[in-house]
């Protein structure tokens, strides 16, 4: 992983549009905590984004990979480097969220030992656009935990 400036994070918008469909709410985040590009094979492979709560806890916030570098293991790879690097860093908790329509997503999370916390009931009605995954709308965030 790369750290990415702030300065040169739009450059990198359309990775994160991979994982999340509205330009405007990624737009409201793009700039807030630490971003690296995901690098393989000599290529930028993807990104991640992560932001921070109160309380030692990191939220993964955006993790996308082009469909080139998808399958072989590399999202995982991030997400445990990740682990590491945050309990270096001192913080006890990582979070994140996906949508309830995300059925690879919702297993993705689990198999990487994190555990269902919370569901923020409605929240893609905020979306300008309708999002469908797997012929099922997204409505709800669920919201997974694990100990660092």
């Amino acid at each position: 992983m790369e750290a990415i400036e702030t300065e040169k994070r739009n450059s990198f918008l359309d990775y994160l549009l991979l994982a999340d469909e509205s330009e405007e709410i990624v737009r409201e985040y793009i700039n807030d905590g630490e971003m690296f590009a995901i690098c393989c094979e000599g290529k930028t492979a993807g990104v991640v984004l992560f932001t921070f709560h109160p309380n030692g806890i990191v939220e993964l916030k955006n993790i996308a990979l082009t469909e080139d570098f998808r399958g072989n293991g590399l999202g995982k790879l991030v997400v445990i480097e990740a682990f590491h690097l945050y309990k270096n860093k001192g913080l006890d908790k990582m979070i994140v969220g996906t949508a309830n329509s995300s059925i690879d997503n919702l297993a993705f999370y689990q198999k990487l030992g994190f555990r269902m916390d919370e569901i923020k009931k409605d929240f893609f009605e905020n979306y300008p656009e309708p999002i469908f995954e797997n012929g099922i709308r997204a409505l709800d965030m669920v919201m997974f935990e694990k100990d660092l």
